[in-house]
């Protein structure tokens, strides 16, 4: 019995492991050309996410929108620390729910942005993904739910 479940967190640890890992790598296959190595983004197309990502996951609202961002793309101006971007993000709706929360979950981790979340902090869940993903919204859509937290 003991040694059962001495595998079974030793599994569950590195299934952990890989799925940072996973996220990662995830990143730097279909975000780190426009949003930079380490999340700094490219002044006046692209924002950061360092730094920047963590306002956005600390409200319900802010958290669909990351979700639909990657899920749906994002097409609209948008200020981001007192700067204008008006890129075209587009959406990576191909990947599982699985792979875009630990996307998420290591850009929000990465680059310093966990010591900017709030105490209690619950990573984004695959499940909160296929609840985002079942609105099937346009990047313009994904614009106007940004734009109604009203962050700068």
């Amino acid at each position: 019995m003991k040694k059962t479940l001495l595998g079974l967190v030793a599994a569950l640890s590195l299934f952990g492991f890989a799925l940072a890992q996973n996220g990662s790598s995830l990143y730097q296959k279909n975000c780190a050309f426009c949003h930079g190595e380490t999340g700094q983004g490219r002044p006046g197309a692209f924002p950061p996410l360092a730094g920047h990502s963590v306002e956005l996951a600390t409200s319900p609202a802010g958290r669909a929108v990351l979700i639909q961002s990657v899920l749906f793309g994002l097409q609209g101006e948008i200020i981001v620390k007192d700067q204008r971007y008006a890129g075209v993000m587009p959406g990576y709706a191909q990947l599982r729910d699985e792979e875009i929360a630990s996307l998420l979950n290591f850009v929000l981790e990465a680059w310093g942005n966990d010591k900017l979340l709030p105490p209690g902090y619950r990573p984004i869940s695959a499940a909160e993904v296929a609840a985002e993903r079942s609105r099937r919204l346009t990047p313009l859509q994904v614009y106007e739910n940004r734009r109604r937290i009203n962050l700068r």
